[in-house]
């Protein structure tokens, strides 16, 4: 699990990002398509054309971080929006670094109804 401080937001850029691009050029993505400041504490996750890397930016009050994984089989679930922004919670974000389709979790214990 990735331990994400409260009150941060995970913002998703949807569609692809070339992922040649390094701190700076994502930091102005940040700004242009997600209209968000990327020195806001937040993370911003970008996913490459074929699905299978990630990069994550987040400013430490230091400054600007970069994250990336690359997964040697399947690919990111990522999801498909008109706005071009979505945002996920610390666990579905702990999933998805995981190559794991954080949108159909399921829980494995369900309360007995019946009392």
């Amino acid at each position: 699990m990735i331990p994400v401080p409260s009150g941060v937001r995970v913002w998703l850029a949807s569609g692809h990002t070339d992922m040649r691009k390094g701190w700076a050029s994502l930091a102005l993505l940040v700004q242009e398509r997600l209209a968000q400041d990327p020195h806001s504490g937040h993370l911003f996750l970008f996913r490459g054309r074929r699905g299978d890397k990630i990069k994550i930016l987040y400013y430490d009050t230091n400054g600007l971080c970069l994250f990336a994984k690359r997964l040697q089989r399947g690919r990111f679930v990522w999801p498909v929006s008109r706005e071009g922004v979505v945002t996920l919670t610390p666990a579905e974000l702990a999933m998805l670094v995981e190559g794991l389709d954080w949108r159909a979790a399921e829980r494995t214990w369900k309360p007995d109804l019946a009392g």
